[in-house]
């Protein structure tokens, strides 16, 4: 009898697999009790690794993560083999581990304890809604389950532009009126009503995490602006205090309540999206020293928010590239009147190579440790020369878990992705400033595809809610492994486990409360560990 080639035995599996996504005709049953029936269906491009097809009748979920057996590790796995979030239990045996291996042994140890955790998410921009929208609305209500739902990854945090992106289709602002300083002509646009008010409505309807959402300006009105332009090198007109920017706090406070009124809250907002690219970007912007940050937030945006009513909205100053840290906050806070207005410090990731993260983060932390910080933007082939979408890309995962890691490592508290989905070009973009997502959308086919970077983020966000504190995992010797340890409120211990290395490597887990496990981490994956330890929140 001849054998089948093993890559021929794959492609069968893969062209089997894709004809069921195509062709079942209903949708799967309870997702808590069958689990094995909503596996990847794996769709490989020409990339490095496959990415899971969905539609409006089949889409891979995760389910609802049981509770580890007593003495037993879960354990969660993800790899450029194929594997997409499969879990087995092992035992774990008494005692700690013997020196009968190399291994190196992570040993847990709770009653370190560091940061809070706020979560996990990503924007909902103007792009991100068209693409889902553009899907019929079995197909839309799997892509937002695949964040948001029990059976999801159960995202917690979303954010939303003020008004237009470069992931927009076109320029605008909620009150292109010249000279209305008083916004009477304030008013929503199209793109919020028809398109980002009725998803967040929906995944409001399916989270299973209380949801926090976070507002961005890109730009103000052009007539605001010192170059009358939604683009260019170009900051408010006049001062802090002066009359257009009172204005423009006033513009964030109708903001919040027009969309108040369509059943959608708030919890912060930034200050700016990138205060210091006007100069350098195709796309809207405004720009801000941290000077004049600093005394829009002391003279304007704080009171003004503070005065709305339903209370104040948190207010995080920054939101750009983390290598602005520490001199931007030193600023910022150098006015004590300050402290009463700023809760937090949005971080952006695309120069983080260029400055550690412990001259940076650590610092900033450590000088001012009542103020949260927060990575609120990240997405993969931003620079000149990166292809925007490749489907099926493992190593752009490994750099969402890779940053990530480093980020807790250093007092961050939440993670905020870019667009949750873009269409098979990267947009779209009125800017031509096309990217790579977690999802991607073929409208053309009513498919999307989960990435590698969507399983990557799903390691940390389904594992670790909101509430969850980092606590410390110390090792036995230098190891390639990427590691984090946390508690949760349920007493379950959580670890997560990245290797980047093109060689499996073999670990011992050691918990002194309850005994160790020895594993071994495949090349390019990552692992999620769970298990029971009796009063590891106290």
């Amino acid at each position: 009898m001849e054998t089948i080639p093993l890559g021929a035995a794959r492609s069968v599996l893969f062209l089997c697999g894709y004809l069921f996504y195509l062709w079942t005709g209903s949708t799967a049953q309870d997702p808590r009790t069958e689990q094995q029936e909503r596996s990847c269906v794996p769709v490989r491009f020409h990339e490095d690794s496959n990415v899971c097809a969905c539609n409006g009748s089949y889409c891979d979920i995760v389910g609802v993560v049981p509770r580890p057996d007593r003495a037993h590790l879960l354990v969660y796995t993800s790899s450029q083999a194929g594997d997409r979030l499969l879990h087995h239990q092992i035992p774990l045996l008494p005692g700690p581990p013997t020196n009968s291996t190399k291994d190196v042994i992570f040993s847990f140890n709770p009653t370190t304890r560091y940061q809070r955790i706020k979560g996990f998410g990503g924007a909902v921009t103007d792009s991100v809604a068209i693409n889902i929208k553009s899907l019929s609305p079995s197909a839309q209500k799997n892509l937002l389950r695949a964040y948001f739902a029990p059976e999801g990854i159960e995202y917690n945090i979303i954010r939303v532009p003020i008004a237009s992106s470069d992931f927009s289709t076109r320029a605008y602002t909620y009150d292109d009126v010249p000279g209305d300083l008083q916004l009477k002509h304030f008013s929503l646009a199209m793109e919020d009503v028809k398109y980002k008010i009725p998803v967040l409505q929906e995944i409001a309807n399916m989270a299973s995490r209380p949801l926090s959402l976070f507002a961005s300006p890109w730009t103000a009105p052009p007539w605001m602006k010192t170059n009358n332009n939604f683009t260019g090198n170009a900051t408010i007109r006049g001062r802090p205090g002066g009359a257009y920017y009172k204005s423009w706090a006033n513009y964030f406070v109708k903001f919040l309540d027009e969309y108040e009124k369509r059943n959608v809250s708030f919890w912060a907002v930034t200050v700016q999206n990138e205060p210091t690219n006007a100069p350098f970007v195709s796309f809207q912007s405004t720009g801000f020293t941290p000077e004049l940050e600093r005394d829009f937030i002391v003279t304007d945006l704080g009171p003004a928010l503070q005065a709305r009513r339903g209370g104040r909205v948190k207010i995080m100053a920054i939101d750009d590239n983390r290598l602005l840290l520490p001199m931007w906050p030193e600023v910022i806070l150098s006015n004590r009147k300050a402290e009463q207005y700023v809760d937090g410090f949005a971080l952006h990731w695309y120069l983080d190579d260029f400055v550690p993260a412990s001259l940076t983060l650590n610092t900033t932390h450590h000088l001012y440790p009542n103020i949260f910080l927060l990575a609120t933007e990240a997405c993969v082939s931003s620079f000149p020369g990166e292809r925007p979408v490749q489907l099926g890309n493992w190593e752009r995962g490994e750099r969402y878990s890779h940053n990530i890691i480093q980020d807790f490592s250093y007092w961050v508290t939440g993670w905020t992705d870019w667009n949750l989905a873009l269409d098979m070009k990267g947009g779209p973009n009125w800017a031509q400033n096309f990217v790579d997502s977690p999802i991607i959308v073929d409208a053309s086919k009513d498919t999307f595809y989960k990435q590698p970077m969507f399983y990557h983020l799903a390691h940390f966000s389904k594992f670790i809610p909101e509430g969850s504190r980092r606590v410390d995992l110390r090792s036995s010797s230098d190891s390639v492994l990427q590691v984090l340890a946390f508690v949760r409120s349920d007493d379950l211990a959580v670890i997560v486990i990245l290797n980047r290395s093109s060689d499996p490597v073999s670990f011992t887990l050691y918990d002194p409360e309850v005994g160790h496990a020895r594993l071994t981490a495949a090349s390019h994956s990552i692992q999620t560990l769970l298990w029971e330890h009796k009063n590891a929140w106290e």
